[in-house]
């Protein structure tokens, strides 16, 4: 009994030494930017290995720096609540919830059904807490530690500190992170003259990036940057 008290003991010491871990990397980031994200990390292992020819592109730029249309082509796109919520949508993640739980029940029910689409519900600070820190397993102790590094984030940095990381840090292609880069790489020009539907379109790559980089003449990418753009006038920019 004393051992497994004493094994309980290290376990809730380690998770306590983890989490202080990550409130020191998360405060720091109030006047440091990130040198890189777990995500980039495992990115740049793959690629070195997979690719014969190594490339990437990231260059850091201060919020000034970005276009305004970006910032609310991707709040429009993926999370028109950001200036508002404390970080996560309950909403939002109760609906992809409902929609996910239908999707798998439809798969069930039909012979040689392809596997479903999960659809996601989280916001632009969450999905900054898993990129900066998490792997990308999908379980229940990896979705609570995103909510209590979303939680940290939305606490210790401002709702611009927050976009202004994950904007130089999100992945816009193979080896290609951050708004400077994805402008330079698609539209050959810095990231601060992006016109509003050249990041209508940079926002509607964001949730299959490798895709969209491989069809730059989508129909679906021109239609739904289409109806972000209308919809960018009402992001709230923080």
């Amino acid at each position: 009994m004393k051992a497994a008290w004493r094994w309980l003991g290290l376990m809730a010491l380690a998770l306590f030494a983890l989490q202080l871990y990550f409130v020191i990397r998360v405060a720091a980031m109030v006047v440091i930017a990130p040198q890189s994200t777990a995500f980039e990390r495992s990115e740049a292992w793959r690629i070195s290995r997979e690719k014969s020819e190594f490339r990437w592109r990231q260059q850091w730029v201060d919020y000034p720096q970005i276009s305004d249309h970006l910032k609310r082509a991707v709040i429009a796109s993926e999370d028109d609540g950001f200036a508002n919520h404390d970080g996560v949508d309950w909403d939002a993640l109760e609906k992809a919830w409902a929609k996910n739980t239908q999707a798998e029940q439809r798969a069930q029910q039909r012979s040689n059904a392809k596997p479903p689409k999960i659809v996601g519900g989280s916001t632009i600070t969450q999905q900054l807490a898993k990129n900066l820190f998490l792997s990308g397993e999908r379980t229940m102790v990896r979705k609570g530690q995103e909510f209590v590094l979303t939680f940290l984030l939305e606490r210790l940095l401002t709702k611009r500190r927050i976009l202004e990381i994950y904007l130089n840090s999100v992945e816009w292609g193979e080896g290609v992170f951050g708004a400077e880069a994805a402008a330079q790489h698609y539209f050959r020009k810095p990231a601060s003259k992006l016109n509003a539907f050249e990041a209508a379109r940079l926002a509607v790559m964001l949730p299959r990036p490798k895709y969209f980089e491989k069809l730059p003449n989508s129909a679906y990418l021109s239609g739904r940057a289409s109806v972000i753009t209308g919809r960018m006038a009402d992001a709230q920019l923080p």
